[in-house]
């Protein structure tokens, strides 16, 4: 974990997947901003200010995330003063919270995302297309697509770890969907009252027909 401090109110940390798993931090809970990854944070900014200098406590910040290679995150982390702009705020509380952290890993046997609509879903197809992540098919051995309660649920079952561009799929579809916890459960949940809408490959199908249309 690499600390720079850019002025009195703004710093940048590098982190990297294996900070996450030394922290014992879920990839999918840092990126949808659970407790486990608000606990990270604070965590970040007491070495912060052991190591830079830069004080946040009781302060406002703008948190900015960024993924910058395949296995490395950059967080842009800015002190709003009281005059600041009070939108996208995260107040940094005076207690740190007591949370029993979660020893989870990236290479899980199911994954399942939720779309609001399936307009969302077509854009998160387009979207990988014209970023060149067609290979994005090897990603898991099994990708299909559940219809229920009117949302669409991805599923993604037996995770090819090795997938190179693992952190940068993950980056992009948390900007489309929201991760599922508990995916196994709720695959079970899919299975007896869902519709298979798509079935395997849904995105080697996905990219198909776009490409066929040329859109």
């Amino acid at each position: 974990m690499k600390f720079e401090k850019l002025n009195e109110n703004k710093i940048r940390i590098t982190l990297s997947m294996h900070d996450l798993e030394e922290k014992d931090i879920d990839f999918h809970d840092f990126m949808s901003n659970s407790i486990e990854s608000q606990d990270l944070f604070l965590d970040m900014l007491e070495e912060a200010e052991e190591k830079i200098g830069f004080k946040a406590k009781d302060c406002k910040v703008k948190i900015e995330a960024l993924a910058m290679t395949e296995n490395d995150f950059v967080l842009t982390i800015t002190k709003i003063l009281p005059e600041g702009n009070k939108k996208t705020l995260y107040t940094t509380p005076k207690k740190k919270p007591k949370v029993k952290r979660k020893v989870n890993s990236i290479n899980e046997s199911c994954l399942i995302y939720k779309f609001n609509s399936f307009d969302d879903y077509c854009n998160f197809i387009e979207f990988m297309l014209h970023n060149k992540l067609i290979d994005a098919t090897k990603i898991a051995n099994k990708i299909l697509v559940y219809l229920y309660n009117d949302n669409y649920y991805l599923v993604l079952s037996n995770l090819n770890i090795t997938y190179r561009k693992i952190s940068t799929f993950f980056t992009i579809i948390t900007e489309f969907a929201s991760y599922i916890p508990e995916p196994d459960l709720y695959l079970c949940r899919l299975s007896e009252s869902g519709t298979v809408f798509i079935k395997n490959n849904a995105f080697k199908k996905g990219f198909g027909y776009f490409e066929k249309n040329k859109i």
